[in-house]
């Protein structure tokens, strides 16, 4: 006969926070980055994904948005988040943040949602910067509906650079050496207080002391500052 035992019950994993973070299907880079920048064992993390195409455009950005219920729907649903991330910059600046919310809202109970583009621009007001030079992986129809967003809520890009590619495969791989090399040359500009490095799926976490150290100006990535802005809504500090 098999035995029954009693139990007792514990609190949740995420004693100091509970977080939710919406990954597109095609990102390679955003949950890793996010495990080592909520690394604390009393700070969970659960991910969950969106269909997104394998190529980036303003038709298969604005897609996600019907789909974006469902994808927060399938975050435990016991559990109420202190916040949970959209994790796509560009497909913010096409569906917009408060449509990102209310879809996030509908799918799941969360205090507070936030996507790269509203952190950068709070990460922006936090530091005194207006105005950044502007680095995308993606084709110039992409870039400046995301450039547009920015310049509406007063963070100018007067200088602006891409590597023009729209494989999401791709755009995973590029090299550390190549966002550094592009950075440089973009933040050079006397015009430009910072740098903004775009895209979840680019690996910069690594690359942007090395970038801060030669250029002498604050570097910002999407991945960076939705961590930051995340972190700050729920009150907590990253590793």
């Amino acid at each position: 006969m098999m035995p029954a035992f009693s139990y007792t019950l514990e609190g949740p994993i995420g004693t100091r926070a509970t977080l939710g973070l919406v990954v597109l299907q095609s990102d390679e880079t955003i949950e890793h980055d996010f495990r080592r920048l909520f690394a604390a064992p009393d700070i969970s993390l659960y991910v969950t994904r969106v269909p997104s195409g394998l190529d980036v455009t303003p038709d298969t950005l604005a897609s996600m948005s019907a789909a974006l219920p469902a994808a927060a729907g399938l975050l435990p649903t016991a559990l109420k988040y202190d916040v949970v991330g959209y994790g796509c910059t560009s497909g913010t600046a096409v569906i917009g943040p408060d449509k990102i919310a209310e879809q996030v809202k509908t799918g799941c109970s969360a205090r507070h949602v936030t996507e790269p583009l509203s952190a950068l621009v709070a990460i922006c007001e936090a530091k005194g910067i207006s105005r950044i030079a502007f680095l995308s992986p993606y084709i110039e129809t992409v870039s400046q509906t995301l450039r547009n967003a920015l310049n509406t809520r007063g963070v100018m890009t007067p200088v602006f650079g891409s590597f023009d590619e729209g494989e999401e495969t791709k755009v995973a791989k590029i090299s550390q050496q190549s966002l550094f090399d592009a950075a440089m040359a973009l933040g050079a500009s006397d015009e430009v207080e910072a740098v903004f490095i775009s895209c979840t799926n680019l690996r910069t976490l690594d690359v942007i002391p090395r970038i801060e150290a030669a250029l002498g100006k604050p570097v910002f990535s999407s991945n960076q500052v939705l961590a930051w802005h995340m972190a700050h809504l729920a009150g907590i500090e990253l590793a």
